[in-house]
């Protein structure tokens, strides 16, 4: 039945489209406030608030696509319930079984989209994302100083004014850097500057031809003031570099030859979220039964549920896999080969008439 493949297929694709707009946005939402929390304490520079917000984006989408995929299975599936369309559908030989082949049209593609973002997408977004930092704070500009514009240090806690930079923003001219503290405060003026950033992300400038005045902030005349050739004013911390090693960037076929207990942690976590939205996948037709004229939201807010628990016992499971609590062979399998074996036989036993019981002679 090509037609009837194409319209059910049409109508999962169209709900699973909508809910995945609607998720994307709200996630973004949440994204775009952690990358301006990290851009207020310094450890972003301001310049990358655009790329980092997209690479943070492209992180979480093996999490927003398989809930996504799951609550618009739900919808279009409870629609055709809703509309009496599903009744009509049985009458005529097309039961829940039937509907495989257009469900696995519409899964099959997103489960290898969520595969790709999960094992191959993600851990490169997260390593572009700490080398752009890395290189973006050895630049003023990108750290966020302008020549002829006072900028406040995050926290609140002083102003840095630049009075000439360089094209490539790594030298600068008559600076001006005013820092206080609850209790003193500092002055500090210098003809030349450079940034510089040391191992740990830990960022300098390193002031040339200068006078350094410090003193109290309210009453009392315990001024200090020296000259100095060079010195060094530290800026707020940078996000943390990661290492070279570190499982959380390392590319997944790198991980099934490494033996420690945090790589097969990773290398367990990537591979999870496929095999979740295959299961959820299941479970969300025979949860989208309900009888004409019945509300349908009880059961999606249970299948929400359930897929907040499983997300949260995968995290749970990658800690437990990381700190030798499991066993690395053992894995995520113990939640993951439950789940789809009940999702299976749920989608299996959905439609199947109960037989009548016998009475007692």
């Amino acid at each position: 039945m090509p037609k009837l493949d194409t319209y059910l297929f049409r109508e999962f694709t169209q709900a699973t489209f909508a809910v995945l707009v609607v998720l994307m946005v709200v996630s973004l939402g949440g994204v775009f406030a952690d990358v301006l929390g990290d851009i207020a304490r310094g450890r972003v520079p301001a310049g990358m608030m655009l790329s980092q917000l997209g690479l943070q984006v492209l992180n979480y989408l093996p999490l927003i696509l398989p809930l996504g995929l799951m609550i618009g299975l739900l919808l279009s599936v409870g629609r055709l319930y809703r509309d009496s369309e599903m009744p009509v559908l049985t009458a005529t030989g097309v039961g829940p079984k039937r509907l495989l082949r257009p469900v696995l049209m519409l899964v099959v593609p997103m489960i290898t989209v969520i595969g790709l973002c999960s094992l191959w997408l993600g851990p490169w977004a997260r390593d572009y994302s700490q080398r752009m930092i890395a290189e973006g704070n050895r630049s003023l500009l990108l750290a966020g100083l302008e020549a002829g514009r006072f900028v406040e240090l995050p926290g609140g806690r002083g102003v840095v004014y630049v009075g000439g930079m360089s094209n490539d923003g790594s030298q600068m001219a008559r600076v001006f850097v005013y820092q206080q503290d609850e209790e003193r405060m500092d002055v500090t003026t210098a003809a030349t500057g450079t940034l510089h950033l040391e191992d740990g992300g830990h960022r300098f400038l390193e002031l040339g031809d200068g006078f350094r005045v410090e003193g109290p902030l309210r009453e009392g005349m315990d001024f200090r003031m020296m000259r100095f050739a060079s010195n060094e004013l530290q800026l707020p911390e940078t996000e943390g570099r990661r290492d070279d090693d570190d499982p959380g960037t390392s590319p997944t076929v790198a991980l099934f030859g490494d033996a420690r207990p945090e790589a097969q942690a990773e290398l367990h976590y990537r591979i999870a979220p496929p095999l979740l939205a295959l299961a959820f996948a299941l479970l969300a037709v025979p949860l989208a039964r309900s009888p004409p004229r019945q509300s349908r939201y009880g059961r999606t807010m249970l299948a929400f549920l359930g897929y907040f628990v499983s997300i949260n016992l995968t995290m749970l499971g990658q800690d437990w896999i990381a700190d030798g609590k499991l066993a690395p062979g053992l894995g995520l399998w113990w939640l993951l080969l439950p789940l789809l074996a009940f999702a299976s036989w749920a989608y299996v036993r959905d439609g199947r008439l109960r037989r009548p019981r016998r009475r007692a002679a």
